[in-house]
């Protein structure tokens, strides 16, 4: 399921890494976005709307809607469809609207 041509974008696939979602080891390509990666590995409901528990998915693409916010590295509110992925990446399914964190 991974996106290889397209008539309008470019992709440069990096080299291999690993990466973690919720807890489990998934492969993607270094400089992808988390969310192809997620896409490849046969994931399609990044999270669940915060009001009425819908399912969302892989919408966008730009960085524009809300349906890809994940918790990457302990950050919540990432957008995964223009964030890259990296080796070692955490990256979990966030429930509701995420928790803020304080700088302290």
């Amino acid at each position: 399921m991974r996106v290889t041509e397209h008539p309008v974008l470019t992709f440069q696939r990096g080299r291999p890494v690993t990466f973690y979602f919720d807890g489990q080891a998934l492969a993607g390509y270094e400089g992808e976005t988390v969310a192809a990666a997620l896409h490849a590995a046969g994931i399609r409901v990044l999270r669940h709307s915060p009001k009425d528990h819908r399912p969302r998915g892989f919408y966008c693409a730009i960085g524009q809607c809300s349906s890809c916010l994940m918790v990457v590295n302990g950050e919540p509110n990432v957008r995964v469809c223009v964030e890259p992925l990296r080796e070692g990446m955490q990256v979990e399914t966030q429930v509701g609207k995420g928790e803020i964190r304080w700088a302290k």
